[in-house]
């Protein structure tokens, strides 16, 4: 039986929340634990230095919370390379060799990188960087021979490019050297979790995270404080489930159905106050959390070891990507001294 390779990953930039949970993390620990694939897990610090360039010690001190993050929901480093992009040094040498054969505006033209930049509200002022790194991110699945990348649905853009070098590149070369990578994208409806302040998007930069490594009593505070429905004033009051942001979080994680849906049915009706449904809601996170709080609160007494492991699963990573980057060298003709 053939077996696939997974690349994916998370900008250290902050520790991961709920909807990381979700969205991509709870898959993959699912995905590791089946014994299909071959696991990359990467910790992006170079992408998100992207950004923060100016600000390092934020992607420094966060790159030790997302390692922690990884191992207390079930990330296991004895079946998954947990590695730092920045101690890779294939990438940067297989970025350049792509960046040639990218243009500029077809960097710009790519979707979830122009929402990106108005997101930033960087104005004329990209970070080279930033605009480029759907090239970087390439190298980071082409580099692993990847060909299955788990990603929210904003990313398909990001795939569909990292194709295009691909095939760009074994075409002009005439090789099959690299893999195209195809996208493994969430369960619809489960790619983004909204705020608990009822935005649309759950955020670091909001402050309207729920996150794995909260206590018991700040998951309890952040529940109680979220928003409903505004016109359910009173406990008689019919009150709406479309836009309710417990109701959404009771869908996404709660595991017995039928008890949401009487929930759901006395809410509609009227008789049912907003603190009940909340107090359900806040026992249901926290079954899921506290595992996944008493595993961090082990990893956190050792973090040389975490640093260990993610030096470990580098040096993996390196002979992978050097494998790789050997191959394309040759491929190109810059292997001189071979």
């Amino acid at each position: 039986m053939k077996t696939n390779t997974i690349l994916t990953g998370d900008r250290p930039t902050g520790k991961l929340h709920i909807g990381h949970y979700l969205g991509s993390l709870k898959n993959r620990v699912k995905l590791q634990n089946e014994g299909r694939y071959k696991m990359f897990i990467m910790i992006a610090d170079m992408q998100a230095l992207t950004d923060n360039a100016r600000d390092p010690k934020k992607v420094r001190d966060s790159l030790i919370q997302v390692a922690l993050d990884y191992l207390s929901v079930g990330i296991d480093p004895s079946k998954t390379n947990i590695l730092v992009q920045s101690q890779i040094p294939a990438l940067n040498e297989l970025t350049m060799y792509y960046l040639d054969l990218v243009t500029v505006s077809r960097l710009e033209r790519n979707p979830t990188v122009k929402t990106e930049i108005k997101q930033k509200s960087f104005g004329q002022s990209i970070p080279a960087g930033f605009l480029t790194y759907p090239v970087s991110q390439t190298a980071d699945i082409t580099a692993f021979k990847a060909d299955t990348v788990p990603v929210g649905d904003d990313q398909e853009p990001m795939m569909e490019q990292a194709r295009e070098i691909v095939r760009t590149f074994n075409n002009t070369y005439d090789v099959d050297t690299l893999v195209e990578p195809e996208g493994y994208f969430p369960p619809k409806g489960q790619g983004r979790l909204p705020g608990i302040d009822g935005n649309a998007k759950m955020s670091k930069s909001l402050g309207n995270c729920i996150y794995l490594s909260d206590s018991a009593d700040e998951v309890t505070k952040k529940v109680m404080s979220m928003y409903t429905d505004p016109d359910h004033v009173h406990v008689q009051d019919p009150g709406k489930i479309e836009g309710n942001t417990v109701f959404t979080y009771l869908d996404a994680f709660a595991t017995d159905k039928d008890k949401v849906a009487e929930l759901k049915e006395q809410y509609q009706a009227g008789g049912l106050g907003d603190v009940k449904v909340k107090r359900y809601l806040n026992d249901v996170l926290q079954e899921i959390l506290e595992p996944i709080r008493n595993r961090r609160a082990e990893y956190e007494k050792d973090i040389p070891g975490v640093y260990d492991i993610l030096k470990k699963g580098s040096d993996n990573a390196n002979v992978v990507a050097n494998q790789t980057l050997s191959k394309v060298r040759k491929a190109i003709g810059v292997n001189y001294f071979d």
